[in-house]
């Protein structure tokens, strides 16, 4: 628990301090485009690939205060969410900063749920993302948090 607080004051500090973009650069394009693939997979409800997009030792951290880790423990979580029938996922890049290995990202996300009463429901929020850097140049995510 200590650890999770610690983890999400410091994302939140460095997301924080970080400037506001002034426009869409290289840095930008590269985590829309991990963001649009992560999409598909998502809105496909296939939690297999959803876990590809994780690194061996990624942390994912959801709204539900749980300590996931790596890619099996996201696909369990996600084949999870999907079952209860959760699509239409969106993900709007607010901010990004890195460099040629890390990339810290910050969105703005949103998905279709159920309510109480499993009538369709919009449910948003904000995400806080860390890219690993692959060799062949793709984006695995080493930390993910969301509320």
């Amino acid at each position: 628990m200590r650890a999770t607080c610690f983890l999400n004051l410091f994302i939140s500090g460095v997301l924080i301090a970080l400037p506001l973009a002034a426009g869409a650069g290289p840095l930008d394009e590269q985590v829309k485009a991990a963001y649009a693939t992560w999409n598909v997979a998502f809105n496909k409800g296939d939690a297999k690939a959803i876990a590809s997009f994780y690194t061996s030792d990624a942390s994912f951290l959801p709204a539900t205060h749980d300590v996931i880790e790596g890619p099996e423990g996201v696909e369990k979580f996600y084949t999870h969410l999907f079952s209860s029938g959760v699509t239409d996922h969106t993900l709007d890049l607010l901010r990004v900063v890195g460099d040629d290995k890390i990339l810290v990202a910050a969105a703005r996300w949103s998905v279709t749920g159920k309510d109480a009463s499993g009538a369709a429901k919009r449910f948003d929020g904000v995400a806080a993302h860390v890219f690993e850097k692959q060799a062949d140049g793709s984006l695995k995510l080493k930390l993910h948090t969301f509320n």
